[in-house]
């Protein structure tokens, strides 16, 4: 996670208070919640629309077979969605400040969500907060390919069990 700059955030004039306690890694638990989830059969959706998230968000939902919701590297606005024919049960999102709109139909809706979120974000408002640098193309990447890895892991475990 050093490596991926993933530690670094804003300054700590910039933080909101209720970062403090989640400063530390919740990669984890979100891993966990995806595995058991598509050890189950959910539905994912990924949403990143930031120009340094677009790459590695298209790469993440292509990979785990996820609906993906990113238009800049959709030919059209809603490419990625076209075939979704119901609610997702998880939703990834990448930055919380900028896809604030998704979060707020997510929350009003009941989907459970997993946000990447920098220390200028409100760790309460997503299901599982993971704090990250959300500017750093590497932080991003690192962060959906542990998501990934662990949705493709539940996927095969259910698919064995079919």
């Amino acid at each position: 996670m050093m490596e991926g700059g993933v530690h670094f955030g804003h300054g700590t004039r910039k933080w909101n208070p209720r970062m403090s306690p989640y400063i530390s890694a919740k990669c984890k638990e979100a891993c966990d919640l995806v595995f058991d989830a598509a050890s189950r059969g959910k539905q994912f959706l990924i949403v990143g629309t930031k120009n340094k998230a677009a790459d590695s968000v298209a790469w993440a939902a292509i990979r785990a077979r996820c609906l993906i919701d990113n238009y800049l590297t959709c030919k059209h606005i809603w490419a990625g969605i076209k075939y979704m024919t119901e609610l997702p049960d998880i939703v990834i999102i990448v930055d919380q400040q900028e896809e604030y709109t998704a979060l707020r139909e997510c929350i009003t809706l009941g989907i459970p969500t997993i946000c990447l979120i920098d220390t200028n974000c409100d760790p309460d408002l997503a299901d599982i907060s993971i704090p990250a640098n959300d500017d750093a193309i590497s932080s991003i990447r690192l962060i959906l390919t542990k998501l990934v890895f662990a949705i493709c892991d539940g996927r095969s475990n259910y698919v064995r069990n079919l």
